[in-house]
């Protein structure tokens, strides 16, 4: 069986960094992921619970902020508890095993290729392309409407 999840959106508060009795370090945040097919009437995005724990919860709480774009994979996990009212609680969220910062800490919508994956630092920021001009010198004589001489034993299936 398989439980993963890949999301891409933006954070829809800053991260709040909280640590458990033994000392571990939890953020529980929520990510705002666009739907592909918009409806009228229904919303334009799906706001999906997550949390991150130890070294990716303390990353995320020092560089992340709201309107951050990332990039999480996960497992969805559900759990309940009996809130104050006495009434049994149900909660769905995305448990994070690792998180890529899409844009630089302090970035408007601009992607640069920055990540970070489940505690372990920086990449280096990927070299920008630059489009060279097209050398049309390599023009084939080849026209749709010829056909090729092709052997089925050249075939490699």
């Amino acid at each position: 069986m398989i439980n993963r999840v890949i999301l891409v959106g933006r954070l829809t508060r800053d991260p709040e960094l909280r640590k458990t009795q033994s000392g571990a370090s939890v953020v529980s945040y929520t990510i705002a992921v666009n739907r592909r097919v918009q409806t009228p009437g229904q919303p334009d995005a799906d706001f999906i619970n997550c949390v991150a724990w130890n070294k990716t919860a303390d990353l995320m709480a020092q560089y992340l902020h709201k309107g951050s774009l990332i990039g999480v994979e996960g497992r969805i996990q559900t759990r309940s508890y009996d809130n104050q009212q006495g009434q049994r609680v149900y909660v769905t969220e995305v448990i994070t095993d690792s998180v890529q910062f899409l844009e630089p800490k302090n970035a408007g919508s601009q992607n640069t290729g920055y990540q970070q994956n489940s505690g372990y630092g920086y990449q280096a920021p990927q070299q920008p392309s630059y489009s060279q001009p097209v050398d049309d010198s390599f023009s084939s004589t080849f026209d749709s409407s010829d056909t090729l001489d092709i052997a089925s034993d050249d075939l490699p299936f």
